[in-house]
Formats: C-alpha cells, structure tokens, sequence
C-alpha cells in the first residue's frame, strides 16, 4: 500500500507518507478490519475499527470489502467502498469516489475493478458492473455499465470514448509496467484524464462541417440543372418579421455560422421550381439533399428555429 503512494509527485520522504496521508492510514485500517472481519467473524469489531478510521481520514471502507495489492486513496476525502465492492492491484482512486450498490437486495451489489485502474475525482460507478484492466474513470463520472479493459469513460452517464491508436488501430498499452518502476511513473494518467481523448464537442463540429461539405456538392449539381434549364437562381432580400413565413431566398440571423449555411441551403430547395422534380433522378438528388439538412443523428432544425424566432422554419427538416 506504501508502494502506490510513489505514484504521487508530492511524496518527498518515507516519513511524510507514513505520517500524513489519511490514504495510507485509511487502507491500512481497513486491512486490519477485513482480517478481524473474514478470519475472525468479529463483525462489530470489524466494524468499529473501520467507523474509527472514517472519522480520522474521511475513506469509508466496509471491512467486507476487497482490496488488492498496491491500492493507493488520493486525498482521500469522501470516498465510499462499499461492502460487496472488488478493487483490484495498482488501482488509484482520487477524493469523493463513490463504489456503491443499486439494490437493497443481500448478494453482490457493488462493482468490481480489476487491475491498474484510475477513478478520477467526484466519480461514481454503481452496480455490480466490472470495470475492466487498465481502465479510466473521468472525474465526475457516472458508470452504471461494465467498462471494458484500457477504455476511458466520461460523462453522465458514462460512455466510452475512443482513444487514438497506433497504425493499426491500437489503443497504446497503458500502466503495463510493474509498480514502482520510471515507465509505470511515467504512463500513470492521474484524475483518468488522457490527452489523446478527444473532444465530443470538435467531433460533433466536425461531423456537421462534414455534412455541410456534401450538401455544398449537391447544390452544386442541382445549380448547374438550373443554370442548363435556364431557370434564374434565388436572390437574398431582407427577412420577415418573427413568427412570419419568408419569402423565397430570405436571410434570416441566425445564432451560428452553421445555422446560416444550413439556412441558405434550405432556402435553396425551397426555392426551385416544380418543374425540376419531374425526373425520377432529380427528385432522388432533392430527397437526398433534404435529408442532408437534417442533423445526422435525426435532430429536426425546426424546434431550434421557432425557439429562436427565426423568421422561416427549414421545409425538409
């Protein structure tokens, strides 16, 4: 259990570890509690022992509780391990993780992490779920689903985001090192957070400006079907008043640069003739690109536009 506080950049000395982490002192309470609990069935001594080392560091660890080698409490305040709860070796867990049940049922009701596994800062995993080898924990994190090995999870609930790999795919190996060693220092992830995870927000973007670019090359084509029929092409003019349907080819305001693209590219559509949705192929390419003005999960931009008091609600939307 010493051993895990080396992976703490503020340890300086043997002394100070020993003497002033409520951490070291919660674990080493609790070994004492699980030996008077399993060996000797002193329950209600097991369960003064542990009381006694909650209110001296603030770490609730039921005695029942299993704790693997090298287990080391960062801070340590408010962490609850629950009775039925597996912690695997080299695992690190930050102040107010919470290790909890979901039922009031007897049984096993408490997750199960396995080895080198880092639970972030305010996290909660709850159920009997495993969380796998290697795994991350983001700070603040719900997980209510089992984990699978070297995954890092974010986010309320928990999901599983990708991590770069190497050419072939592969996520890079993470804390294989033996504890204690300068590589197994140096690929600790503290508080679960990698910096290879990537942003959902930039993704979502990126995914967007991805759809706006096949909606540019479809209203190209659909341009030059006009420009070969020699039908005009829609020109902007001021906008109607909130609430009121727009002419064809209005600009409206709107709240983002992509809702303005998105806008003018509705505009567009509704602003070709009928004449043009004759053709078997060309009423294909208008429904393929009504379909692309609509967010990729499915999302409708009307809701969006009459909250935001835009003056034309999206046709294909």
């Amino acid at each position: 259990d010493f051993e895990g506080g080396a992976r703490d950049p503020a340890a300086r000395t043997t002394l100070e570890v020993l003497t002033t982490y409520p951490g070291v002192h919660a674990v080493a309470a609790h070994r004492l509690a699980h030996w008077l609990w399993v060996r000797w069935s002193l329950h209600f001594v097991a369960s003064v022992v542990a009381h006694l080392a909650r209110w001296l560091t603030g770490i609730e660890i039921h005695p029942a509780a299993t704790i693997g080698q090298r287990f080391f409490i960062d801070h340590g305040m408010g962490v609850v391990i629950g009775e039925t709860a597996v912690v695997g070796d080299d695992c690190t867990l930050y102040h107010g993780v919470t290790l909890g049940g979901t039922s009031w049922a007897k049984g096993k009701r408490h997750p199960t992490l396995g080895s080198r596994v880092v639970v972030g800062a305010g996290a909660a995993i709850l159920g009997p779920i495993h969380v796998g080898d290697g795994a991350r924990i983001g700070s603040n994190a719900v997980v209510v689903k089992a984990v699978p090995p070297e995954a890092t999870v974010v986010g309320v609930p928990g999901r599983n985001i990708e991590r770069s790999g190497d050419k072939n795919g592969k996520p890079p190996p993470r804390n294989a090192a033996p504890a204690g060693t300068a590589r197994s220092l140096t690929c600790f992830e503290p508080y679960g957070a990698t910096q290879d995870a990537p942003d959902p927000v930039a993704k979502a973007i990126t995914c967007m400006l991805d759809n706006i670019r096949r909606m540019d090359e479809r209203i190209e084509i659909l341009t030059r079907a006009l420009e070969a029929q020699g039908q005009p092409l829609p020109k902007p003019h001021e906008g109607a008043r909130a609430g009121e349907e727009a002419p064809i080819g209005t600009s409206v305001p709107s709240a983002s640069p992509i809702m303005d693209v998105l806008h003018c590219r509705t505009e567009f559509v509704r602003s070709l003739p009928p004449d043009l949705h004759a053709t078997e192929s060309q009423g294909q390419a208008l429904s393929a690109l009504a379909n692309g003005v609509s967010l990729a999960n499915g999302v409708s931009l009307a809701p969006a536009a009459r909250s935001q008091g835009w003056g034309v609600t999206p046709l294909f939307c």
